[in-house]
């Protein structure tokens, strides 16, 4: 359990000694820049909420020990000491976080998706609101398939054999691409 990572060097001389090195960074850090201007970051602690256009997106890095702050309007500045390298790591990543819900509330995200088959003709249609998917006649089976979308994720199809899903939440959107894709599976 020590928070250095060791690096083990070792000398032939006559004797084998080895010396341990220990490897800390001291500070790391990761911005996100050019926030658009019709986009607004608020930071309460490690909760981000993002404000634009489609809507308000809210996520909590309270898991991660990183410091979250606003040198200006436009920057948002992550920060973690003495840490690991690995752990400076999710530094790159919580900024991925961040640049995807402004793009998210900025554009949107689409996910298309194709129903293919060969024998069986599936049938795919809505529920009563965008947000149910019922899939029929999957392998001849008479059991319908009914699949919920995630958060305000919407699904179309511009045709039968088309899916279309859209929302802001990139993680919403593709969570709700696979639960469309596991109740599909053939299992055995």
């Amino acid at each position: 359990g020590s928070d250095f990572e060791c690096v083990r060097l070792c000398l032939s001389v006559s004797l084998s000694v080895c010396l341990f090195v220990m490897v800390k960074w001291i500070h790391s850090s990761e911005k996100v820049e050019d926030i658009p201007h019709n986009v607004q970051v608020v930071l309460r602690g490690r909760k981000v909420t993002v404000t634009g256009p489609r809507g308000t997106l809210m996520r909590d890095f309270g898991h991660a020990q990183v410091e979250l702050s606003k040198p200006n309007k436009r920057t948002v500045l992550i920060e973690r000491w003495n840490s690991r390298t690995k752990a400076a790591a999710a530094l790159r990543t919580i900024a991925s976080h961040i640049k995807n819900m402004i793009a998210g509330v900025t554009k949107g995200f689409q996910y298309k998706m194709k129903s293919v088959f060969a024998h069986f003709p599936v049938n795919l249609s809505l529920g009563e609101d965008a947000k149910t998917l019922e899939i029929r006649n999957f392998l001849g089976e008479k059991h319908v398939r009914r699949v919920e979308m995630l958060g305000d994720v919407k699904i179309a199809l511009p045709s039968n054999t088309e899916l279309v899903l859209e929302g802001n939440d990139v993680d919403l959107v593709s969570r709700s691409a696979a639960l469309i894709h596991q109740s599909c599976l053939v299992k055995n």
